[in-house]
């Protein structure tokens, strides 16, 4: 299917709707997007009208409006109304898929190297309460997750596949798809973390055959922060031991007894800030309408063009590796910390991040970083913005070598 490439005009017109745009450059959004004004101001609204009326009032007013949040969210990933839960962000999402599996001593596990510091920690927490064995999965030479390796990693007591989709420090994209095949084959539960995909490219989890999936609001979805969901397919929903209970849980309780929910709601709280959901709502209806295939061509073709152009700087190394590259940027500067130079291009008030060593330990360890400037595009960003942030680097880089040539004079 062709796909109709953005405009100048579109592209002007959704900076227009976004008023972070106007006064700097936000290359941070592998940590938390601008939001579109639509998405503020729903949300300051609805708060407004909790002041005048009452928060419960209120929120029963808007029943059915919340309601449609968990169809919109099924539509962004091809899913079901009932297999979507409401949650804080993608690591509560993620510590309740897994932490809801019955683990046994010898329980085998297996991630990539790519895995997100959330996700290892709690690997790690259940191979210290339960016992389970961790197989890591490290990339090819080229950069990519290896299926054959994967494939070769399976055995008998193979518990679980959990990995990340796109990882935090690196901008690379794993074969989810590939994976979901292994993972069918051999009859093995899927978790994948798609914390920094959702709302960056299409991710249909039929397709990619995932049982549970991990999603925050506040990265490429564009949502608020404290918002986030978690699908669980139907067929596993009845396998996951609940973590919590509370009036969301249930569809009925005596006082002898209950009867727990059918649907994917059971691993909710009631207790939620309607604000940040319709925020979030907001934000999924604005990607569905502008079509998440354009936003990931768009998306490519900015990370394409800044690698380039960072690449012809002296100085600077990019350290993307990988078949699938996504808009997660990743650099260092040759002579400068991570930190400063995030800091010089804050001056001008350009956004990134640092992607730290403890991030994706297992990939940063292996390539022997410790901490690296994380550029991340989207699709409001421009061309002439990419100019900008290189020429600024290019300068950042020149002052440092000039430095270290002086010095060897003295």
């Amino acid at each position: 299917m062709e796909i109709t490439p953005f405009k100048k005009e579109e592209i002007q017109a959704l900076r227009a709707e976004t008023i972070g745009t106007a006064d700097r450059i936000h290359l941070n959004n592998a940590g938390a997007s601008l939001p579109p004004d639509i998405v503020v101001n729903t949300m300051v609204d609805f708060l407004r009208e909790e002041a005048l009326y009452g928060g419960y009032e209120v929120e029963a007013k808007y029943r059915a409006q919340l309601d449609h949040t968990h169809a919109l969210i099924a539509q962004l990933i091809n899913a079901h109304a009932d297999e979507i839960a409401l949650v804080e962000n993608a690591s509560a999402a993620w510590d309740i898929a897994f932490n809801g599996l019955n683990f046994q001593p010898g329980d085998e596990v297996i991630t990539s190297e790519m895995e997100y510091v959330s996700n290892v920690l709690g690997l790690l927490n259940a191979q210290k309460l339960y016992g389970i064995v961790i197989k890591m999965v490290p990339n090819d030479d080229e950069g990519n997750f290896s299926i054959p390796a994967l494939a070769a990693a399976i055995t008998d007591r193979t518990k679980l596949i959990a990995v990340t989709h796109i990882p935090s420090t690196a901008g690379n994209v794993l074969p989810a798809a590939a994976i979901g095949e292994v993972a069918r084959k051999n009859n093995i539960v899927y978790l994948l973390d798609a914390c920094q995909s959702a709302g960056q490219m299409p991710v249909d989890v039929q397709a990619i055959g995932c049982d549970m999936l991990a999603v925050t609001g506040r990265k490429y979805l564009r949502g608020p922060r404290g918002s986030g969901f978690l699908y669980v397919r139907r067929q596993m929903i009845d396998k996951l031991k609940l973590l919590f209970f509370d009036g969301r849980t249930v569809s009925h309780v005596s006082e002898q007894d209950f009867v727990v929910r059918a649907d994917a709601r059971r691993f909710e709280w009631y207790e939620k800030n309607p604000a940040v959901t319709l925020g979030l709502q907001k934000a999924v209806e604005y990607a569905l309408n502008i079509g998440i295939a354009r936003i990931w061509q768009r998306i490519q073709q900015l990370a394409f063009l800044f690698r380039q152009w960072l690449q012809a700087v002296e100085g600077i190394t990019v350290h993307d590796q990988g078949d699938e590259l996504c808009g997660i940027v990743t650099f260092s500067v040759a002579g400068i910390p991570a930190t400063e130079v995030r800091a010089k291009l804050a001056v001008k008030n350009i956004n990134v991040h640092i992607g730290l060593a403890k991030s994706t330990i297992y990939y940063m360890n292996r390539k022997g970083l410790d901490g690296i400037v994380r550029a991340s595009v989207h699709y409001y960003n421009t061309e002439e913005e990419i100019e900008i942030v290189c020429q600024e680097l290019r300068a950042i880089s020149n002052q440092v070598r000039i430095q270290v040539m002086q010095t060897k004079l003295r």
